[in-house]
């Protein structure tokens, strides 16, 4: 067990050197002064440089060869997760991991003046660079892989997934969309929407609501910070989970539905298994599996008649406002074919993703140009939804993950949701009473619930396997097609 024992320091050296990234990116998203962008690139360049180095060693090369095969099944997988991890670094030269890096923090940097700005032509050539070195890595990836290029993008999110069947799943929500689409309008048309009250609703009193609800959720605040910035994410360690968000005085409700989407994450992040830590098998089991813990709180769980029933007289008291029930779910629950991503609602998001998806395979076959970029989204997004945005900071400017390097990665955000569907049915059906816990702001029974069948399995099983022993089937887009028509056609 020598040679496994050494590959285990060896791993937690490198995931706490990971660590050390994620929070020196925290800091670029939150606190950096903007001078500091030039070095905080070069920063986290090296940061990766180092993590790729131990990686690629061939000292850790020569360990996975002497080691043999564990007994315990934990170790087992741990084990097959490190060949996969090796596999996927050796691949890849070093200087192209830094060139990667160091273009998608100039990018990123970029794009936050260009979003504002509405102005493509500011970050364009800045994004056909990171377009450029990752769609190099895919092809090296999948060669060494014996994957599509995409597929080896895809893989390093949410291993076990296919583009192919993406596609399949995709399709599949497109025609259920196409025709529960205008029946939902339709019936949101015939009944009044109550409407909130007008702002002004305070930013500092939006973010002291944020953080009390993000507590009572099950948020452990002794391992979390809760910090803005202009995109909302999650971030840090288990140990060290770092939210941001961001706020509009004249809506609360982008800001409370962001935080309690970071919530979920970073739930799921401090309930991995600790004894684990540090090792590939304590990770999540994938990004699909991160999106569907986001999602089972923000959407199955906030947005349900009886969260609502107890946060309406919250927001009341907090904003000293008149906020009904009904006005949430008007607010909350509207179906509307919009531009913005992350302010759509759950039947219309899908339509976001399969967008991106269909951009992004575009650019790393080399079939789209990213100069070409604004009039394919638009031509896209008209031909999803029938609206084409106006603009590009409602179009292809609005998300940052193409910016800072994240192609392969929206998928997961409706495999997400459609997992997140099947994992409320099961937990429903497991746990007796969960409605008369969210009346109550409790969520403790489905944290419990998710903690034995979701966190605590950390990335041992695949996103299917998960799936399969807690629900009893691997992902099933029929059951978010279920949630949807109780919850907007009936």
């Amino acid at each position: 067990m020598t040679a496994y024992l050494n590959l285990r320091k060896k791993f937690a050296r490198i995931a706490t050197l990971n660590e050390a990234a994620s929070v020196v990116n925290w800091d670029a998203s939150t606190m950096m002064p903007e001078g500091g962008a030039e070095a905080r690139g070069e920063q986290m360049a090296v940061l990766a440089g180092l993590a790729h180095e131990m990686l690629t060693h061939p000292g850790l090369a020569e360990d996975l060869a002497a080691a043999e095969r564990p007994n315990d099944e934990w170790d087992s997988v741990n084990l097959d997760l490190m060949k996969v991890a090796h596999q996927r670094a050796s691949a890849l030269p070093g200087d192209l991991v830094e060139a990667v890096t160091r273009a998608s923090s100039v990018c990123e940097t970029i794009w936050r003046a260009a979003r504002p700005a509405s102005d493509f032509g500011m970050v364009r050539d800045s994004l056909a660079e990171v377009v450029k070195l990752t769609r190099e890595a895919a092809q090296i990836l999948g060669q060494a892989l014996g994957l599509p290029a995409y597929d080896a993008l895809l893989t390093g999110y949410q291993r076990g997934i296919t583009a192919a069947e993406v596609t399949t799943i995709f399709a599949g929500y497109e025609a259920f969309l196409r025709d529960a689409l205008p029946r939902a309008e339709a019936l949101q048309a015939a009944r009044p929407a109550e409407p909130l009250p007008p702002g002004p609703y305070p930013e500092d009193v939006q973010e002291k609501i944020c953080r009390q609800l993000s507590e009572a959720a099950g948020l452990d605040f002794k391992h979390a910070r809760l910090d803005r910035s202009a995109h909302p994410f999650c971030g840090g360690t288990p140990s060290d989970i770092r939210i941001t968000n961001r706020y509009d005085e004249a809506d609360f409700c982008a800001a409370l539905m962001g935080v309690l989407h970071e919530t979920g994450h970073a739930m799921y992040e401090q309930n991995l298994p600790k004894d684990w830590r540090r090792q590939l098998v304590g990770e999540a089991a994938g990004m699909a599996a991160h999106e569907s813990q986001s999602l089972i709180i923000e959407m199955q769980t906030v947005r349900s008649d009886a969260y609502l029933g107890y946060l309406a007289p919250v927001l009341s008291e907090a904003f000293g406002k008149a906020i009904s029930v009904g006005a949430l779910k008007s607010r909350l629950r509207h179906v509307e074919r919009s531009f913005i991503r992350v302010e759509a609602d759950e039947m219309t998001y899908p339509a976001h993703v399969i967008l991106r998806f269909r951009l992004e395979q575009a650019m790393i076959a080399g079939d789209l140009a990213v100069a070409d970029l604004p009039g394919a989204w638009n031509d896209g997004f008209a031909a999803l939804l029938g609206i084409t945005p106006p603009d590009d900071r409602r179009g292809c400017l609005q998300d940052i993950h193409w910016h800072c390097g994240l192609l392969g990665y929206f998928p997961t955000y409706s495999l997400g949701a459609m997992a997140a569907a099947q994992l409320m049915a099961a937990a429903r059906a497991a746990v007796p009473g969960l409605d008369a816990g969210f009346s109550r702001g409790d969520l403790s029974a489905l944290l419990a619930w998710l903690r034995e069948n979701v966190h605590a399995h950390g990335s041992r099983l695949g996103f299917n396997e998960l799936l399969r022993r807690a629900t009893g089937e691997a992902l099933n887009p029929k059951a978010f097609e279920a949630h949807l028509t109780k919850r907007y056609l009936s």
